[in-house]
């Protein structure tokens, strides 16, 4: 009884504090969205779970990564990679994930099949 306490009394605790484990992307009609709402895709050249982004240099200016910051950490399908640039960033279900510098606005999917590499993003 007391163990059981105890532990509830830690999840209060933490559910005080603002300590939640949150998600880095959200679903929005069958696609996943950073956190500006802007559609992520991924890279056929990227092979999953090897931890690396193919996209470098004046790709990833088309194709900017979502980056994670230096205190994010993988939970659940989600992964942190480091890139050649020593940047940090977001993969789900070992496939880096990428905005496409071509969406204007939440909710655009222009990079889906782009050069028929490309695709967007789903959970």
């Amino acid at each position: 009884m007391r163990k059981l306490f105890l532990t509830l009394a830690a999840a209060a605790m933490m559910a005080g504090s603002g300590a939640a484990i949150s998600q880095p992307a959200k679903t929005a009609d069958g696609g996943l969205t950073g956190p500006n709402g802007m559609s992520l895709y991924t890279f056929d050249r990227d092979a999953a779970g090897s931890g690396k982004s193919v996209c470098n240099g004046p790709c990833a200016t088309l194709w900017p990564p979502m980056l994670a910051s230096d205190t994010d950490k993988t939970s659940g399908d989600y992964a942190v990679i480091v890139r050649d640039d020593g940047k940090k960033q977001w993969a789900y279900k070992g496939k880096p994930l990428y905005y496409f510098s071509r969406d204007t606005k939440a909710g655009d999917r222009t990079g889906d099949g782009f050069n028929q590499v490309w695709k967007t993003a789903r959970p």
